[in-house]
């Protein structure tokens, strides 16, 4: 086998049922207590999101799996040219699958009826989708397969609806005379959205555009950190987790163990750091310019890390200038490991790419403060 270079020669996205505003969200989500959320208005100010998709009805009814949702974005990639049957590898990275067991893959591949392929399921948060990025990179670049489909999807909705909070607001009322869900708990039912994208990688460029990968470079600062989002289990005074394996079946419920949650004070404190950090380190390792870049495309869950990160940048002298940043986080909310995928298709799909410009991606994990770089040039 001998080394390759490695395309994105086609890009994909799925947004289940249409987009919802920020005045319709509770009428999916439902109202915890029968009461609107004291957080909401104060989140949407600051997230700067106005609409955002749901794997739902008003019932509160799940209309599309996490599988299904996947499944959709990657029968979108192929055409009379390629043939979905060619796939070699079935990468998917997800934060939250439909089940325990099997993994997230295999029933994304279960669904898709194709040949009998390799396949593998990148665990994390956000980071996930990257790392499914990063490991069809290194089969087709290794020579293992001649391409990849990797894929970044959410549904989280499912975990954000009502009902899965009312056993803790009851709990909550007999001792609080105003029972109030944990801020970690509430905000983010108004950060995040559901969807998929999904990425054909190839040993050569396809048709009049495709996207080479320069180079993917991934860190983990969990050997710093403790805990920061986290879903199953709650935080420790060490920064540890206590997994829901440690609680009673009672306590799963009155205490919302499988809520998604997060540390908001060491996400605000550490994130954007890390992440130019991350940078720089990039720049020295790969010999990089970011003043080459023609479009950074930064995974933000809230605008409001947008300034902070452009002036933690323009600290270390990483300038990139804001007329070449593109985020859709406004019009398409916060998908986790989607967020990526679903940004640059649409930016491969608009017709502003010219050979030779070159594309950097920038991916954040706050679950225990992990990141992912991936440089483009488009050919």
């Amino acid at each position: 086998m001998t080394e390759s270079e490695v395309f994105i020669t086609n890009t994909a996205a799925f947004l289940p049922n249409h987009a919802v505003d920020n005045d319709h969200i509770e009428d999916y989500l439902g109202l915890i207590g029968g009461k609107p959320s004291r957080v909401k208005n104060i989140i949407l100010r600051q997230n700067g999101i106005k609409k955002r998709y749901y794997a739902l009805n008003t019932n509160q009814q799940i209309t599309h799996t996490n599988a299904e949702i996947t499944a959709n974005a990657i029968n979108s990639l192929f055409d009379r040219e390629v043939n979905l049957n060619s796939i070699e590898l079935l990468s998917c990275g997800t934060s939250v699958p439909d089940q325990l067991l099997p993994s997230h893959t295999a029933m994304v591949h279960g669904l898709l009826k194709t040949k009998a392929i390799d396949i593998i399921s990148p665990a994390g948060v956000c980071a996930a989708g990257a790392h499914a990025i990063k490991v069809g990179y290194m089969s087709v670049k290794s020579g293992c397969s001649r391409n990849a489909v990797c894929t970044g999807s959410e549904q989280t909705s499912g975990f954000l609806l009502s009902k899965n909070f009312d056993a803790e607001y009851e709990a909550l009322s007999q001792i609080e005379q105003n029972p109030m869900i944990a801020f970690e708990k509430d905000f983010l039912r108004f950060m995040l959205s559901d969807g998929s994208g999904a990425f054909l990688l190839e040993n050569k460029p396809r048709g009049n555009k495709s996207l080479r990968i320069e180079w993917i470079d991934s860190i983990s600062y969990a050997n710093r950190e403790g805990v920061c989002m986290y879903m199953g289990g709650e935080k420790r005074e060490d920064g540890e987790l206590k997994s829901w394996k440690q609680f009673t079946q009672d306590e799963w419920l009155s205490r919302s163990v499988f809520s998604i949650k997060q540390d908001v004070r060491l996400l605000d404190s550490k994130v954007v750091d890390y992440c130019t950090e991350h940078i720089k380190l990039c720049c020295e390792k790969y010999k990089f310019n970011p003043s080459e870049v023609n479009y950074f495309i930064p995974h933000l869950s809230s605008m409001i890390f947008k300034e902070k990160l452009r002036k933690s940048m323009d600290e270390k002298q990483l300038n990139i200038p804001l007329e070449n940043w593109f985020t859709n986080l406004e019009w398409v909310g916060n998908v986790g490991s989607a967020s990526i995928y679903i940004a640059l298709d649409e930016l491969f799909h608009s017709g502003k790419l010219k050979q030779g410009e070159k594309i950097l991606l920038m991916i954040p994990e706050s679950g225990r403060f992990s990141y992912v770089l991936v440089y483009l040039t488009v050919v």
